[in-house]
């Protein structure tokens, strides 16, 4: 090979090797995003209030203490609002309206009899 080339494919081989290293880092857990079950900082929940302006409740972890922080988020800055304890289990994701709607669907489309909105007992 030419001496001309060296460089050339030196350089291919470092861009080839940045994915592979990600990549192994990632499955190590080195990095970042130390994943849900070791991480100190976990997002619970978010809420929009504007264009620009949200309210979010982050969980702090300190050895086996657990906060939550009630931050305000501006495209300026960042608040705290409130801090409280952790509730010893985080609340499940609410069910959309229009569950209950797609559950009668679909026990209807499996033939399964279910509770049928505007029917009457006359």
């Amino acid at each position: 090979m030419s001496t001309s080339l060296m460089p050339l494919m030196a350089f291919l081989f470092v861009i080839a090797m940045i994915p592979v290293a990600l990549w192994l880092m990632k499955r190590a857990g080195i990095g970042g995003a130390a994943g849900p079950a070791g991480s100190v900082l976990r997002h619970v929940s978010q809420l929009s209030v504007g264009t620009s302006q949200r309210v979010t409740v982050v969980e702090i972890a300190v050895g086996a203490e657990r906060h939550w922080l009630v931050l305000g988020i501006t495209g300026e800055r960042v608040t705290q609002l409130a801090s409280y304890p952790a509730p010893d289990v985080a609340p499940g994701a609410p069910a959309p309206a229009h569950a209950a709607t797609v559950n009668q669907l679909i026990a209807r489309w499996r033939g399964v009899a279910g509770p049928q909105e505007g029917a009457r007992d006359d």
